[in-house]
């Protein structure tokens, strides 16, 4: 069937039309061609929508709150996962895709457009955030020392955006005084009498920063399937555990509680 003026791109990720294969092309390292800006448009889009309805509830708090409450609601949303997400998934992937340059071979990030659609489902229907945005596809000749520091590049990227993000969000939130706010709420509620809280919006997105960064860290280290763990594993196991032992160790000790997002940020906003 015809898409018509569709996009070529949405009417894939829509499963009109089938993907096409990648077109090789030439260029520096941070080079990037017109058709991967917009696998990455699409993959951003997708994983903000899918993320800000999952944090609202999905589909079912809308018969609760009414469809004008539950649209603004998860428009409120959006720009904490895309300020806080967003960078996590984008220099994730740019990391493998800059490392594969650097060894001269072709690299470009290419959404899943089943997974995108699977994962908007999931987080309109089910309590499950979950979702395959794409990967970086390599062409050329990668021997598996140099496959293992592509797959690594992404992992260690994440983990260091985690930790950035303490002292960048820390400033952020004592610059603008977010924590001293009256109006200060609970996490996701970003009104109150028809008044948008904004310092509650900037500490939820320093929170989802740290939590989602560690997170996707944690995750691509995993070493099963097409994950990053495998590709690293079966170069160098030693590196492989020291890796996967430090983010665990970080992520354990934060959910026993020896150590909590919002009070290092609020530790770190109090000094300015």
């Amino acid at each position: 069937s015809s898409t018509g003026s569709i996009n070529p791109l949405l009417a894939q990720f829509m499963g009109l039309q089938p993907n096409k294969p990648a077109n090789l092309h030439t260029g520096g390292i941070w080079h990037f061609s017109d058709e991967e800006k917009k696998h990455l448009r699409l993959a951003v889009f997708a994983f903000t929508l899918a993320a800000s309805v999952f944090f609202n509830g999905g589909i079912w708090s809308l018969f609760a709150s009414g469809f004008t409450h539950w649209i603004v609601e998860v428009l409120s949303k959006i720009p904490v996962v895309f300020f806080a997400l967003a960078p996590a998934f984008l220099l994730h992937e740019i990391g493998h895709k800059v490392v594969a340059r650097k060894y001269g071979c072709w690299s470009e990030f290419r959404a899943d457009p089943n997974g995108l659609r699977l994962g908007v489902i999931m987080a309109f229907f089910l309590p499950v955030l979950f979702m395959a945005p794409g990967a970086v596809l390599v062409a050329g000749i990668v021997p598996r020392r140099e496959n293992g520091h592509i797959a690594i590049a992404g992992p260690l990227t994440t983990f260091g955006l985690f930790l950035i993000g303490i002292p960048l969000w820390g400033i952020i939130l004592g610059l603008t005084g977010s924590f001293d706010a009256e109006l200060t709420t609970s996490m996701g509620e970003y009104f109150v009498d028809g008044s948008l809280i904004w310092q509650q919006m900037l500490i939820d997105t320093g929170w989802f920063w740290l939590v989602g960064n560690l997170g996707l860290a944690v995750f691509n280290m995993i070493p099963y399937g097409p994950l990053d763990g495998v590709k690293i594993k079966d170069w160098n196991q030693k590196v492989f555990y020291i890796v996967m032992g430090i983010f665990l160790i970080v992520s354990i000790t934060g959910i026993s509680g020896f150590w909590s997002p919002t009070i290092i940020l609020e530790m770190v906003a109090g000094l300015f």
